[in-house]
């Protein structure tokens, strides 16, 4: 299908996940830093939600494609990531995005597909403990 080289083993839910990805990567708002980036998650419901990057010009209410994906699936209802696919020209997750994640798929898988400006492809599959070793906790206040 063309997202990547014959050697990489996806499942038809992963490519799928990441054409999704891959195509809401085009809905991107980025003029500022014009490096679009598009996710879509796989809710434990069988579901899939996608987010692209939203800037603005008060760069600490710029939203993450990942979080804009996770908060479309919460506001649709569901509260468990099972996966989450992310195009960009190089991936990594911000802190932000890593502690979202932690919180609303703690176990969940990453796909990761950087497309470089020269056409090349580089994938890689990664888990939120891999990504964020350290995360915050959920406070539970003492009865």
């Amino acid at each position: 299908m063309g997202i990547l080289a014959h050697d990489v083993v996806l499942s038809s839910l992963e490519r799928q996940l990441l054409r999704r990805a891959t195509e809401c990567r085009k809905k991107a708002y980025c003029p500022y830093s014009r490096y679009p980036v598009g996710a879509a998650v796989l809710a434990s419901s069988g579901r899939i939600y996608e987010g692209c990057n939203v800037e603005n010009v008060s760069f600490g209410l710029t939203c993450c494609a990942e979080r804009v994906a996770i908060f479309n699936a919460l506001s649709c209802g569901e509260r468990r990531i099972k996966k989450i696919a992310i195009v960009g020209r190089e991936v990594e997750s911000c802190g932000a995005c890593r502690q979202v994640l932690q919180e609303f798929g703690p176990r969940a898988e990453l796909l990761l597909l950087s497309v470089r400006s020269n056409g090349r492809k580089a994938f890689s599959r990664k888990t939120v403990p891999e990504i964020l070793p350290f995360p915050f906790k959920r406070f539970r206040p003492e009865r």
